[in-house]
């Protein structure tokens, strides 16, 4: 248990920043497991017009610094291949 007052604002800060964290992550794989479930079903139009604001919301978990920057390229390189599989042109 923390005993200075300093080390107890830390962990309030940690908790506050965790949640925070969590909600971004967990907005993020939502959004990455719809899109691939529009792929899965054959929606090439609705698996097109989802990738644009699910690779934006990749960057900006990125950005954030909730997952890496080289994850982030990992999840969009195959999202957009699933994608490109999925859509006949």
């Amino acid at each position: 248990m923390a005993n200075t007052k300093s080390a107890k604002k830390r962990i309030q800060q940690a908790a506050v920043r965790q949640a925070r964290n969590r909600t971004y992550r967990s907005r993020m794989r939502n959004a990455i497991r719809s899109l691939r479930a529009e792929s899965a079903a054959g929606n090439a139009e609705a698996a097109r017009a989802a990738l644009p604001s699910t690779l934006s919301l990749i960057d900006s978990t990125a950005q954030k610094g909730i997952i890496r920057r080289k994850t982030a390229a990992r999840y969009k390189s195959r999202l957009a291949k699933l994608v490109a599989r999925t859509v006949p042109d």
